[in-house]
């Protein structure tokens, strides 16, 4: 049996680490954007302006995390259930 409380806390650290370093990089070097859209998402996009401010981070973490428990929520439920 799976402990999912420690695997989800080890997915938020993990999830928490990877959006941190993306928002860095976008923040660093804006240009890795649009390669990003293009080559990872297969899209092209008209990006508009920048915008990356405390609450854009905060919230993008939130969200990202919320998607992460769930994935990762999912996993243990089905991994436990599975014989």
């Amino acid at each position: 049996m799976i402990n999912t409380s420690r695997v989800l806390k080890a997915s938020a650290v993990w999830i928490s680490l990877v959006y941190a370093v993306c928002y860095l990089g976008v923040a660093l070097f804006p240009g890795i954007r649009p390669g990003f859209m293009q080559y990872g998402l297969h899209m092209g996009l008209n990006m508009g302006e920048n915008i990356l401010t405390l609450g854009t981070f905060i919230s993008g973490l939130v969200i990202w995390n919320v998607i992460a428990f769930l994935a990762v929520g999912l996993f243990a439920f089905l991994y436990n259930k599975i014989k």
